[in-house]
């Protein structure tokens, strides 16, 4: 069974929220275009922002609870957006549609990052929910071609972003990481589990310790989605931090695959990039090799 919005007996939008602001964003987009929303907070993760809607809070593990709540907002499209961390299991109080569901629960958190996100939401299509991307239905959250802002990246930079979209891609294709920083043509850090902000800190420590002899403001931090990635439920973001970051590293740039890099509270980033005189190209990358 396919549900859509234009389902007379389940047309709501739900919007299961982490934190950071792209809950909000995306409520805000759906009830633009007429559609009735509903949020459900993770507890200790969801900003109270979400409060300025209709919604439900709900704990790790009430997962009877969330089905029902889903059931009586008759929601047919669901949105899982926001930062979470992995749930610490002894700290967990399961009801009893989890206990019911255990097993079919501890078999999702087995995997990488990209296994576990796809199987939620296998999870929830097995149970009739279409799993809609938040770009989806905010697509203002994602970057068109060009550079935005008012710097645009150098020659030697060029050179650099080619090799890190080439790095990239490999280290996509290995459920590795999702970014790369490359300076004078070669790359020089790579994103592993620690995450784009730790990857940034890395370089700028690099350079204290003088291991980076390139020049201060250059070099090129690239972010793309992983080409098996599921962009519905994990697209790969950079905000302001990322660009506070990247200044602090030394660099001259960010560049981000056009259509599958979200860019949170884009005049914010924008203008914290051209504060620091940063770049943020937004391109097409080539298809991974297989």
């Amino acid at each position: 069974m396919t549900l859509r919005p234009s389902d007379p007996d389940r047309p709501t939008l739900g919007i299961i929220a982490g934190g950071g602001g792209v809950p909000a964003i995306v409520a805000r987009a759906a009830e633009a275009a007429g559609r009735p929303v509903v949020l459900f907070g993770i507890v200790g993760e969801a900003d109270a922002e979400i409060e300025a809607f209709h919604h439900h809070w709900l704990r790790w593990g009430e997962i009877g609870r969330m089905f029902d709540l889903l059931a009586r907002e008759r929601v047919g499209e669901v949105v899982i957006c926001g930062a979470v961390n992995r749930p610490d299991f002894s700290a967990i109080r399961v009801d009893l549609g989890a206990v019911l569901s255990l097993p079919k629960i501890l078999s999702l958190m087995v995997g990488g990052d990209d296994t576990v996100l796809k199987n939620v939401v296998r999870f929830l299509e097995d149970r009739d929910y279409l799993v809609v991307g938040a770009h989806q239905v905010a697509p203002e959250l994602v970057g068109g071609d060009g550079s935005l802002g008012r710097y645009r990246p150098s020659e030697d930079a060029e050179a650099d972003i080619v090799r890190g979209v080439e790095a990239s891609l490999m280290l996509g294709r290995l459920d590795i990481g999702q970014a790369v920083v490359a300076i004078s043509g070669r790359v020089v850090a790579v994103e592993g589990i620690e995450g784009t902000d730790e990857l940034l800190q890395r370089v700028a420590d690099l350079r204290k310790r003088g291991r980076l002899k390139a020049a201060h403001r250059s070099g090129v931090l690239v972010k793309a989605a992983k080409p098996q990635q599921d962009l519905r439920v994990d697209l790969p973001t950079i905000g302001p931090r990322t660009v506070e970051m990247a200044a602090a590293a030394g660099l001259a740039g960010i560049a981000v695959e056009a259509g599958r890099v979200m860019i949170v509270d884009r005049a914010a980033t924008v203008a914290a990039a051209d504060a620091a005189r940063l770049f943020i190209d937004v391109r097409r990358f080539p298809e991974a090799a297989p």
